[in-house]
């Protein structure tokens, strides 16, 4: 086994024991794939301020009901974001209060970076 240059033993053992599980992050990686796509960003976004319907987003976005219905339906798959029903409209929600927070640590990062660049 190879020594590392620069690794002490005790910090190799600790990144260890806190790193995930290859499972854990295979699950990770899947998660965040739903925010790498800008329609998919940008439905979030508008669901972090409040329940909408498909037919407003499509409006608000500007993107057809059919690719929207198909970007919510991953998203809902995922977990991400849930919908109810209110008479003959279907509403859509974000499914966790984490998901918005995400995306604010996100932006802020960004913005942190943009600045610092």
């Amino acid at each position: 086994m190879s020594k590392f240059l620069l690794l002490k033993d005790s910090a190799k053992k600790e990144i260890l024991d806190y790193m995930p599980s290859k499972s854990v992050t295979e699950k990770l990686a899947d998660y965040f794939s739903n925010f790498s796509d800008y329609t998919r960003v940008k439905i979030i976004s508008c669901l972090s301020m409040c329940d909408m319907c498909v037919s407003d987003l499509s409006l608000l976005l500007e993107i057809n009901q059919t690719t929207l219905s198909h970007q919510l339906k991953l998203l809902k798959d995922k977990g991400i974001v849930s919908c109810r029903r209110d008479g003959k409209i279907i509403l859509y929600k974000l499914e966790n209060k984490s998901v918005n927070n995400l995306m604010l640590n996100a932006v802020n990062a960004i913005s942190s970076s943009a600045r610092q660049a």
